[in-house]
């Protein structure tokens, strides 16, 4: 890593070194078989070159908070959820050709619901917690395990949720500490994050 930031950027020794770094890493990557993983897989990896010497499109890496494999998850996922509520949204928009008992082609406009004026608390939240504008998310964290913040665990349960397995094995941290804190810190806070937005 410090090999490839000591070239400048755009020169093929920095490439050379990123190729390897990728190499390394590609194979400890979040893994799922959704049709929008490759796109978000693609987005990290532009990500990774972008930010891992300098912080072109976010913040630089750093690895005294985490590292690379858990830094380039968390990125991974909160792409991943991107393609779940598009998805879903498209899905929600996709109608079929009805006709009618005289062959005649039903305006599906004529058939759709009033859209709901209340706006989806899933992507409320999400957008929350990525911004996290008082950094409250970021300071509440596992004992002992600072990277394992509020932030990182609500969003890594957020649909489609990330298996505590998984976590457990990605943090070096047993499923049931992870799922302790997150039922003690993380669900009081999305219970007052909901009340405050009328939810509850």
């Amino acid at each position: 890593m410090n090999e490839a930031c000591r070239h400048s950027p755009g020169s093929k020794e920095r490439q050379q070194n990123l190729t390897q770094i990728i190499r390394l890493v590609d194979s400890q990557l979040w893994r799922e078989s959704t049709p929008y993983y490759e796109d978000a897989l693609q987005e990290t990896w532009i990500y990774f070159c972008q930010n891992i010497c300098e912080g072109n499109s976010g913040k630089v890496y750093d690895p005294d908070k985490a590292g690379v494999v858990t830094w380039l998850n968390n990125y991974l996922r909160w792409r991943l959820k991107d393609g779940y509520i598009k998805t879903v949204k498209q899905n929600q928009q996709k109608v079929s050709v009805r006709v009618s008992n005289d062959n005649k082609i039903i305006d599906p406009v004529d058939n759709l619901p009033a859209k709901s004026s209340i706006p989806p608390l899933l992507e409320e939240i999400e957008q929350w917690v990525l911004a996290d504008s008082q950094n409250k998310l970021r300071q509440i964290y596992v004992e002992n395990h600072p990277q394992i913040t509020a932030q990182t665990l609500i969003l890594s349960r957020l649909p489609p949720e990330t298996p505590w397995k998984q976590l457990a094995a990605e943090y070096g941290v047993s499923a049931g500490t992870l799922s302790s804190f997150y039922q003690r810190k993380c669900k009081p806070l999305l219970r007052e994050f909901s009340k405050s937005q009328g939810y509850v």
